[in-house]
Order: C-alpha cells, then sequence, then structure tokens
C-alpha cells in the first residue's frame, strides 16, 4: 500500500478573514491520520510549513496582497511536495487558504510530462493581478500556474507554466469573475459550473471529466476546496456560495476518483475552524479524504 506523506500550510495571506491558519490543526484534530490509518494507508505526518507573519500595513504599491510571504510559504512547501514524489509517497496538502495551491502544483507538475488537475470549487480561482477584484491571492492560484498573472507566482519553484489549460477541469463553479470567464473562454478550460452538475448530475460530470482527463494525462492533482460544497454542508469557510455542491454528491465524486484511480496528488483548502461549527467543515473534508482514498458506504 502506497505512503500517504501529510503536509500542514497554515496560510492565511492569500485572503483576508482570520482563521484559515489553523485549517491544518483542525483537518488533523478531525481525525485524519487515524482515518487513513484505518483504510491501511501507510500515512507520515510531516507537520506544517512555516509561513511568515502578514505586515499590519499593506503596501498600497502591491497589487496583490502579502505577495512576498505568500510566495516564500509557496516554494517550501514546492519544495517539499517535490521531495515527497521524489521518495514515491502520495502528497496529501492541508490548507490554509487556496493560494497554497500554487506551491503543491510547483512541486507536483514536475514530476509529469501532462500533470491533470480537477479543481473542485465555488471560484476558478483565475484572476490574475490585473482582473482580482480584491487583490487576494487565493482568487489567482489556478491562473499562476498555467502561466498567466505576477511572475513572482508564475515562476515559482524555477518553471512556468506547470500545467497545460486542457488538462483542467474546474468542478462546481459559480461565482466567477469577468476576467475569468475570459480566461476560460480564451484557453478552452472545461467548466461543469452548478448548472451542469444539476442538469447532468453529478455520476455523469465525474464520468465525464475522468474520461476527458484519462487519455491525456500521466497524473491527476486534486484540489478541493471545501467551499465547492454547499454552506448548509460546510460552513466554516472564508468565501461561501449559496447553491454548490451537496455533501453525498461530493462522496460520489471522490467515490468516483478512487476508483479512476487517477489521481496521484491532492490537497483540501480553505477550512476555517472560526467560521465553523463544531468543527463540521473539517470532519467533512476528512469524511471526504476518507471515500478518495478507497472508504465505502458498504
Amino acid at each position: 500500500m502506497k505512503k500517504i506523506s501529510l503536509v500542514g500550510v497554515p496560510m492565511d495571506l492569500g485572503q483576508t478573514r482570520r482563521g484559515v491558519d489553523m485549517g491544518p490543526s483542525a483537518i488533523r484534530y478531525a481525525g485524519v491520520i487515524e482515518r487513513l490509518e484505518h483504510l491501511k494507508y501507510d500515512v507520515e505526518d510531516n507537520g506544517d510549513i512555516i509561513i511568515g507573519r502578514a505586515e499590519r500595513l499593506h503596501n498600497p504599491n502591491e497589487r496583490l496582497k502579502n505577495l512576498k510571504l505568500v510566495a516564500e510559504g509557496n516554494e517550501k512547501l514546492a519544495e517539499k511536495v517535490d521531495n515527497i514524489l521524489e521518495n514515491g509517497d502520495f502528497p496529501l496538502v492541508l490548507g490554509g487558504d487556496h493560494s497554497i495551491a500554487i506551491g503543491t502544483l510547483a512541486g507536483v507538475a514536475k514530476h509529469y510530462k501532462n500533470l491533470g488537475v480537477i479543481w473542485y470549487d465555488a471560484h476558478g480561482d483565475l484572476n490574475t493581478e490585473e482582473t482580482s477584484p480584491s487583490g487576494n491571492i487565493h482568487g489567482t492560484p489556478l491562473a499562476a500556474s498555467l502561466g498567466f498573472g505576477n511572475p513572482v507566482l508564475t515562476n515559482l519553484h524555477g518553471y512556468s507554466p506547470k500545467i497545460k489549460p486542457e488538462n483542467v477541469v474546474v468542478i462546481g463553479a459559480r461565482a466567477l469573475d469577468d476576467g475569468e470567464k475570459e480566461l476560460i473562454k480564451e484557453q478552452g478550460i472545461k467548466v461543469y459550473t452548478m448548472h451542469e452538475i444539476d442538469r447532468l448530475g453529478m455520476a455523469r460530470v465525474m464520468e465525464e471529466a475522468i474520461d476527458y482527463l484519462k487519455e491525456k494525462t500521466d497524473g491527476v492533482h486534486l484540489s478541493l476546496d471545501l467551499d465547492g460544497l454547499d454552506p448548509i454542508d460546510a460552513p466554516g469557510v472564508g468565501t461561501p456560495v449559496m447553491g454548490g455542491i451537496s455533501y453525498r454528491e461530493s462522496h460520489l465524486a471522490m467515490e468516483m476518483l478512487a476508483e479512476s484511480e487517477l489521481i496521484t496528488s491532492a490537497e483540501f483548502v480553505e477550512v476555517n475552524p472560526i467560521l465553523d461549527e463544531r468543527n463540521r467543515t473539517a470532519k467533512v473534508a476528512v469524511a471526504l479524504m476518507g471515500s478518495l482514498f478507497g472508504e465505502k458506504l458498504a
């Protein structure tokens, strides 16, 4: 059985709501290691990447907030993930805000010629310095990994781009900015919005996504933002959007990914225990990890 190497990234600098830096602790507290060990995995907890502290005052000349610190934290994460894959282990990254995906993908993509990405999220995270309405870096990681945006982020870990637009599938989108919609059209990125999920059903969406990536990729990274789920099921997230994917649909998606055996690395992000109810969202994250790693209902 393959070894899972766990890394926590207590990053809250990619957005402005405090508390998401406690996400990795909340997920551990919800029993992630025990859950995966129960499924007979050998789990190594590598602890947390050390993240610098934000300055109280934001630099008005910097379009993206906390750019230097976010880049530094992501570089450390990229090196760690790189090493995990060198050792032949499965990297499982616990966030932190979604800006950490820049580092995860930088560490992962080096090891694949055609890395596929499933971006399970209410948002596209396809903003750049120019299009971001907020300047929050957690809205840019997919764009940066595709090579669009600030060079500090796009060139992280010494190369760009990390992934190709035709190897990306976004699932659960329901809050896209105008600049993101343009980039999706220009680059031909495959997006299943909530409209498609409602219309086709989650089973069909996942079948199509798996078929789409299966033939042309040599590995697939899952980047799961808990705000992809409806806030009824996952209340402890920084940017909740009503009308999301249900708890049960999400389990089905993870179970189908487990059956496909496509996923070669994963991250679960944006758990914010301060905004949560009795650690519900972290428990949901752990339950979904259980399904992703082969847990069955019967």
